[in-house]
């Protein structure tokens, strides 16, 4: 007599299926369902997105590591061009340090005056959830008591979840497109600090969706740190060769100091949502 089949797992309980370009969608669409059952759960109504550089460290340690390399260079009578390149690095690195520190204290000035709001969990501090400016923006929220959020994103490097991610509020994403939703959605104010090419694919992302008129709502952008952005984007000439008006500028504003970007994301967001 032939046996009986074994029972077949159910198509939602079958990993290899799950995993399959076959049930992409149903990955996606989780992606887009279980952050949105957390944030309701959390009562997550808005956010203040950070975004900033994984490569850039706190002053202590910059300092730290940039004190070893000298060491190294100072036993050394004649410095292989990999070690001259080291230090130079490490020079950068203490300098580019000053932008964690701020972060940290805007991050945590901007999360003290968002608790004493009347309305529980407004405009909560959320980063990439990686390391460098990201840490920095969680470790901000996390010394003034309030929450915040970690969109991180699976990468084969940099990217691991920093320990200041508020608990239950910490997302491992796989697809960008996914994650940028996300960042996109729930902000009512972004801040840029300096990065690299993910820092900008997601500023020029907000900044063309503002432009195009794909968000509708009120969005205050800060890029912060003018020194750094002038140099590496020329936004004068882009104007001046006729790609953006002047008019397209005002979309975001130049700050350097955590204070006055602090005063300014503040009256911004209450105008923008003084019923909210």
């Amino acid at each position: 007599m032939k046996e009986k089949l074994a029972k077949p797992p159910k198509a939602y309980k079958d990993a290899e299926f799950l995993n399959s370009p076959d049930a992409r969608i149903i990955r996606i669409m989780s992606e887009f369902l279980e952050p949105q059952s957390r944030f309701r759960h959390e009562n997550i109504k808005d956010t203040i997105v950070f975004f900033g550089s994984a490569r850039i460290a706190e002053k202590k340690v910059a300092n730290a590591e940039l004190k070893k390399v000298e060491a190294l260079v100072a036993k050394t009578n004649r410095p292989t061009k990999e070690l001259l390149l080291k230090y130079r690095s490490a020079q950068n690195a203490v300098e580019m340090s000053k932008y964690y520190d701020d972060c940290v204290e805007l991050s945590r000035l901007l999360t003290q005056w968002s608790m004493k709001l009347n309305h529980s969990n407004r405009f909560v501090i959320c980063s990439g959830g990686g390391p460098g400016i990201m840490e920095a923006a969680n470790k901000g929220a996390y010394l003034a008591g309030g929450k915040s959020l970690g969109l991180n994103i699976s990468l084969p490097f940099e990217q691991f979840a920093n320990a200041y991610i508020s608990k239950h509020l910490s997302f491992e994403f796989h697809y960008f497109f996914m994650r940028k939703f996300w960042f996109a959605y729930l902000a009512k104010a972004l801040v840029a600090f300096p990065g690299g090419f993910g820092t900008m694919d997601e500023l020029m992302e907000i900044l063309t969706l503002l432009q195009t008129d794909k968000i509708k709502k009120k969005m205050t952008v800060v890029i912060y740190g003018s020194e750094y952005w002038k140099k590496v984007i020329n936004f004068d000439e882009i104007v001046r060769m006729g790609m953006v008006t002047e008019e397209d500028l005002s979309l975001f504003k130049f700050i350097d100091d955590p204070k006055p970007a602090f005063e300014y994301l503040k009256e911004s967001l209450l105008n923008n949502y003084p019923a909210d």
